[in-house]
């Protein structure tokens, strides 16, 4: 083989796109996944205006979505299906693609109450966008373990006969309502503090929107070994013995 030929062999025939720190399919399953919750809260809090369970709460007509209550099941029923959907697509991505495991794993005790102390005291730094701190893990994998509950109260709600297993694992119907009020006031409370940490650090929503920084395959993110260090040999410089010097007896 001629020397141009294994160097055209060696050489990439075209250079490829860097990796971001948000794919495409992540961005678009996150966006998707906003404007499905928006409508399943809006809609959510009109049907439970029509059946409250707590007196001292009702929403303002103005932040609830359907003029009736019928229409605020139809919103409702509409963003449950694009949630759950995209939900299951967004699962099958993180754990498929090994996100979730690099991103969300390991999480020591340890880390947990350093990180809150950190940010009690205003302390806690957000400047590597590509690494998720002890709170931030917990909290990730908090919200999708309640988008997964809600979806089960909220099916159990809907068809509470034909879901009947779904519906005994909640005792009654008033304990699925509540466990589903509750999830839903989880998620409102994880939007605040999620908006809030975007709006402190933009550069955290501008990666949602363009991918953000450019990151190398997992290979080449691991630390590289350090190159071997060839120690010097010096070279001992030669010791003349002395000849033996014969005597006689």
């Amino acid at each position: 083989m001629t020397q141009a030929g294994a160097l055209s062999k060696a050489t990439p025939s075209r250079a490829t796109s860097p990796r971001r720190l948000h794919p495409l399919p992540l961005r678009t399953m996150h966006w998707i996944n906003a404007a499905a919750i928006f409508i399943m809260i809006g809609s959510g809090w009109k049907i439970y205006n029509d059946d409250i369970l707590f007196s001292f709460l009702r929403f303002p007509d103005a932040i609830v979505i359907g003029k009736w209550a019928q229409y605020g099941l139809q919103w409702h029923f509409f963003g449950m299906w694009i949630f759950a959907l995209n939900g299951i697509a967004y699962l099958c991505y993180g754990i498929v693609s090994g996100r979730f495991l690099q991103k969300l794993f390991p999480i020591s005790p340890r880390e947990v109450f350093v990180t809150v102390g950190e940010a009690l005291r205003f302390r806690l730094r957000h400047d590597d966008l590509t690494h998720y701190n002890a709170v931030q893990k917990v909290l990730y994998l908090g919200v999708m373990a309640v988008g997964v509950l809600i979806v089960i109260s909220g099916l159990a709600l809907w068809k509470p006969v034909q879901f009947s297993e779904l519906a005994d694992l909640f005792g009654s119907f008033q304990n699925i309502r509540l466990v589903h009020f509750f999830c839903m006031a989880a998620i409102v409370a994880f939007i605040v503090v999620h908006v809030t940490l975007a709006l402190l650090v933009p550069q955290s929503l501008l990666a949602m929107l363009t991918g953000g920084p450019a990151i190398g395959n997992a290979r080449d993110a691991a630390p590289r070994a350090a190159a071997p260090i060839i120690a010097e040999i010096k070279t001992i410089p030669e010791v003349k013995t002395v000849p033996e010097i014969e005597t006689s007896h």
